[in-house]
């Protein structure tokens, strides 16, 4: 049990913190042979100059691993974090630590020319890596614009602007053929919403996360949006709130389906019109969790889940 209360607690962290390969390669090279200096404001807010495209990298979160490999950069990574699992390739790059608890020595040692972290990062391990002279970079969305402007900011600083821009070009094509049908809904016509993250303590989504932005913009109302960050939440409360769907968040290694599985059988929620219509979903927790190009994936399945009926 505290194992998977660990993963849960990590997921948290990660919420709040949440063209042709020719074509992609040349731009890459041209950016290379121009480029000698490079100047970006973080998603902090910080200022940060690099001498040159970086051929080293270290990153501390999932999800910016996941973004370096969509930029076609996965050759570079020197360093990433225990957490970082996908794609495969990248649990075959150097371990540096986890997610929270990342070892300043171990980085240090791969001479990385950049390291992207996350907020999570920002108190402890951000300043013992400037202490050290390191070049960090905080990749902090907290939006769905903000995950589109990630891969923009990360593609600058590695010289794979051409390449970001066609993947923050086909992501928004993706959205926008969902929230062109979800937009002009009335308030009657968005079901109420309960999205799962753990149902030992039960703990949902507020109206101030990516997900909560998710089900909004698929159609959807979350029903706790009232709430901030990642609450627990009383049984009874939510059987009062009578959810028209509940979405369940799967997954995170032990006890994966627990969640589902909490929500199709607690017998509390036997009388819910999320039950008795059979409105019961669960969707990987990696995909509406981490912010990269697999959340449109899970945005694409919210949006089918509570609007059947404007998506085939």
């Amino acid at each position: 049990m505290k194992k998977i209360l660990w993963q849960v607690a990590v997921f948290v962290m990660v919420l709040v913190l949440s063209t042709s390969v020719f074509t992609a390669c040349n731009s890459s090279e041209t950016e290379e042979e121009k480029v000698s200096t490079i100047e970006v404001t973080d998603m902090i807010g910080r200022t940060v100059t690099l001498d040159g495209i970086p051929q080293k990298i270290v990153s501390l979160a999932p999800s910016n691993t996941e973004i370096l490999f969509s930029l076609g950069l996965g050759d570079k990574i020197v360093g990433v974090s225990e957490f970082c699992d996908y794609p495969a390739a990248a649990k075959e790059k150097p371990n540096v630590g986890g997610y929270s608890t990342a070892d300043v020595e171990k980085i240090v040692a791969t001479e990385p020319d950049v390291i992207f972290v996350t907020n999570i990062h920002v108190d402890e391990i951000l300043p013992a890596l400037e202490q050290l002279g390191q070049t960090v970079i905080v990749i902090d969305p907290r939006n769905l614009d903000q995950v589109l402007d990630s891969f923009t900011l990360i593609g600058k600083v590695t010289g794979t602007s051409a390449k970001a821009a066609q993947i923050v070009k086909d992501l928004s094509a993706r959205i926008e053929k969902i929230t062109d049908k979800t937009a002009g809904l009335a308030a009657g016509d968005r079901p109420r919403v309960f999205y799962v993250i753990w149902h030992e303590p039960l703990m949902t989504v507020g109206g101030d996360t990516r997900i909560n932005e998710l089900i909004e913009k698929a159609g959807g109302t979350n029903i706790f949006a009232d709430t901030a960050g990642y609450p627990t939440i009383d049984l009874e409360t939510l059987v009062e709130a009578n959810p028209q769907v509940i979405i369940a968040g799967t997954g995170m290694g032990e006890g994966a389906d627990a969640p589902f599985t909490f929500a199709r059988t607690e017998s509390r929620l036997a009388d819910s019109e999320a039950r008795a219509s059979n409105r019961v979903f669960e969707v990987n927790t990696d995909l509406v969790g981490r912010p990269t190009e697999r959340m449109i994936d899970g945005f694409e399945q919210m949006a089918k889940m509570i609007h059947p009926e404007l998506f085939d």
